[in-house]
């Protein structure tokens, strides 16, 4: 092995400190995902495993590590919410991560108030200046390369509603640095946020 480069292979372990897994597919946008169980209790939980998938029609999704309730949930109701985690969000955000009975209501315990989506049943983070409203498309049980299953859920949605603060639309065109989104980045606590400071700009080959 060089000893310029440091190479483990997962199924042995790291031998580091922490994972570095995590902070290398980095800094990943949050899944802050708003949910309602089949009698009506509220559920909000963060998830930094996200990400946007598809174009036409928008697709977003999240993998829960354990069947979680965000899980239960939009499976018994086919819908789901995401919304933006920002600085000023930061730490209502952690607080709605707390391991708690299904029948708490994350939004109360967090602080935040629940506000009535356009299309879906499912309520928003009204204190968030960007939410989709979606509407289960697949889910299904994560796999290792052998075939074994893994306890990951995998939720996709197709966006069908999205609510963006007026004041991020510049001349039409989205501020994302504006908005102050906030991203996991591995290691035991840490996060990043975007700055107009550190944008470039490059064009795809024609």
């Amino acid at each position: 092995m060089s000893d310029d480069i440091y190479f483990y292979e997962p199924v042995n372990g790291h031998g580091l400190a922490h994972d570095p897994f995590n902070a290398m597919v980095a800094p990943r946008p949050i899944g802050w995902i708003s949910s309602r169980d089949s009698v009506g209790n509220l559920n909000l939980a963060p998830y930094s495993f996200f990400n946007a998938f598809n174009y036409r029609p928008p697709i977003v999704g999240f993998a829960s590590v354990g069947y979680k309730d965000s899980v239960r949930n939009i499976l018994d109701t086919g819908e789901f919410g995401w919304n933006l985690a920002t600085r000023p969000l930061a730490e209502a955000m952690n607080a709605s991560s707390a391991h708690v009975p299904g029948e708490i209501d994350e939004f109360r315990l967090a602080g935040l108030t629940p506000v009535d989506s356009r299309v879906i049943s499912v309520p928003r983070v009204a204190e968030t200046p960007v939410s989709f409203e979606c509407r289960l498309s697949q889910h299904f049980q994560l796999q290792g390369a052998d075939g074994r299953k893994a306890d990951t859920w995998m939720v996709l949605g197709e966006v069908v509603g999205v609510h963006i603060r007026t004041d991020l639309l510049r001349d039409g065109v989205y501020d994302t640095a504006a908005a102050e989104p906030i991203m996991r980045a591995g290691g035991p606590a840490d996060y990043f946020t975007v700055d107009a400071a550190q944008r470039f700009r490059m064009h795809r080959p024609g």
